[in-house]
């Protein structure tokens, strides 16, 4: 595999063109380039992933607003008190595995079931599975499900939990509502990414190209074929051509910016804009789904909190054996559960935190304290992703719409969370910790539900959607992913999932790019047999 200056590549033709060297984006790249007689080239905006704070678990939340994360904010959103939400997202190799609290938590087979209604069997929960064993190297402790064992992704035990996780499960079983010590993205307590796991084994194949530094601005059309990308490298404008096929994996927020850039989504929006149109594709952008989480933050006592792991101490504890606090993923337990009787599937998941995790990740915690966050599995509310402007390097308008739904039935669910939230804190396997509310200390039951919604929630990094598959013909892709009104355009990325699943989308997104990898080798074949 090389890495190469992008400005050196322009005009350079290539068998497949993939845009986005993320989840899906670098198992698209190392699955395509397995066919030594294939080139593949494989564009990132982002720089590859040397910063070493990349590589130490707990420090993820030090990446946000730096030149690795692309740091979006959306629109103000009128139920959460008029506030602009931070969204992170990994803009280097590995994307937002890059970046992510490494949770391993593929979902529920009703989840698939759901996506095989909407895009065929190919996306059921028979067939996921499968997937998600290919792809698994699980060496983490048994959890009832069938896991893999030879995949590129490993997936391990936390090396060192902190104490105080073990109390939450012992707290959350005392309530009935039992929890589980989270899986993680690791090797032997350091991050592992897709770069890590798909990018870096491929390093040896010449006809893998890998461009960090190119952001993509433009799909090239000859009519309504895709035939390459055009991208910005520094000041510099490329391109690079695809003789069969252009795979998008950007995520849920570049791909749909990237499609109507090109051209490709709703007529009416981009004549406004004053882009030219190949394809009229009205829910480009739409359908835009994303987990709300919205909890209690803890002063603790008797006990350190993952702050701890900022001394000199903890820091040569992780470099010369890599346990300790700097190991963990911060996010080292969690349950799902019903909010109330009657539910038959969760709807809600509540995520532990050994430390205080304040302003949306983006402040560093002072003091000793916990995080209870309750997540909005199902939302009903769903938003859009639109151009702001014709400028590439320019954010586009994000409106998750959060707690949006007529019959406020995500604020409902969310709040009867947060109450959970409050009951687990206050179990006394965890209240002999407790020093009180580090945030809303002088607020209780539902005026502390409220605040702590309004205030404070924040998203759990799970955007979906923006370009839904199906088999109806008015997905953007088809159960095959490929771009409705397009030829050799595909894309592979959670903008394409048709529902939100009950779980963290890491898992499924690496799925989507292996289902997709295989999708294009077998149009490859059928074209020779034909």
């Amino acid at each position: 595999m090389a890495t190469d200056d992008a400005q050196t590549d322009t005009g350079s033709v290539y068998d497949y063109v993939v845009v986005g060297a993320g989840s899906a984006g670098s198992a698209v790249a190392a699955r395509l380039s397995e066919d030594p007689g294939c080139r593949v080239a494989l564009l990132e905006a982002g720089p590859a992933d040397r910063n070493p704070l990349i590589h130490i678990p707990a420090a993820f939340s030090e990446l946000f607003e730096t030149k690795v994360d692309w740091a979006y904010r959306t629109v103000n959103q009128p139920k959460l008190g008029g506030r602009r939400i931070y969204w992170p997202r990994g803009r280097m190799l590995g994307g937002s595995s890059s970046i992510n609290a490494m949770m391993w938590v593929p979902g529920y087979p009703a989840d698939y079931e759901e996506w095989a209604e909407a895009a065929g069997p190919a996306w059921g929960p028979d067939e996921i599975g499968a997937a998600l064993r290919r792809v698994e190297a699980f060496t983490a402790a048994p959890d009832g499900t069938e896991h893999g064992a030879t995949g590129p992704v490993r997936i391990e035990d936390l090396r060192s939990p902190h104490p105080l996780t073990a109390r939450f499960l012992e707290a959350c079983a005392s309530l009935g509502v039992p929890g589980t010590q989270t899986a993680v993205t690791q090797r032997e307590g350091r991050r592992w990414s897709t770069a890590d796991a798909y990018l870096k084994p491929a390093r040896s194949r010449p006809n893998l190209v890998v461009h960090t530094g190119a952001l993509a601005t433009r799909v090239l059309f000859h009519d309504r074929r895709a035939t390459g990308v055009r991208y910005l490298a520094g000041r510099r404008v490329g391109s690079v051509a695809a003789r069969r096929e252009v795979i998008l994996c950007g995520g849920t927020i570049n791909t749909p910016q990237l499609l109507m850039l090109s051209g490709v989504g709703p007529a009416d929006h981009l004549k406004r804009r004053g882009v030219k149109i190949v394809a009229d594709l009205p829910e480009v952008g739409l359908n835009l789904r994303d987990h709300l989480a919205a909890g209690i933050v803890v002063k603790a006592k008797n006990t350190k909190s993952l702050i701890s792991g900022r001394t000199p101490a903890g820091f040569a504890r992780y470099l010369t054996r890599h346990e300790g606090p700097l190991s963990s993923n911060v996010g080292e337990a969690y349950l799902y559960t019903t909010s109330e009787d009657g539910l038959e599937k969760p709807d809600i998941e509540v995520v532990f935190a050994p430390v205080a995790f304040l302003d949306e990740g983006l402040t560093r915690p002072k003091e000793h304290g916990f995080t209870i966050s309750a997540v909005l599995q199902k939302p009903r509310s769903h938003g859009t992703i639109t151009l702001s402007t014709l400028d590439p390097t320019a954010a586009p308008t994000i409106d998750p719409a959060y707690l949006s739904d007529p019959d406020g039935l995500d604020y409902a669910t969310l709040t009867r969370g947060v109450a959970l939230c409050e009951k687990i804190a206050a179990a006394p396997q965890l209240a002999r910790y407790s020093d009180g509310y580090m945030l809303l200390p002088d607020l209780s039951g539902a005026e502390l539900h409220e605040a702590s919604i309004r205030r404070y929630a924040q998203t759990l990094y799970h955007p979906v959607g923006t370009c839904r598959m199906g088999t109806d013909p008015d997905s953007v892709v088809d159960p095959e992913l490929r771009v409705r009104g397009t030829e050799g355009l595909r894309v592979a990325d959670a903008s394409v999932m048709p529902a939100i699943i009950r779980g963290h989308t890491n898992a499924p997104s690496i799925v989507i790019g292996e289902k997709a990898a295989e999708l294009v080798k077998d149009a490859e074949r059928e074209a020779w047999r034909g």
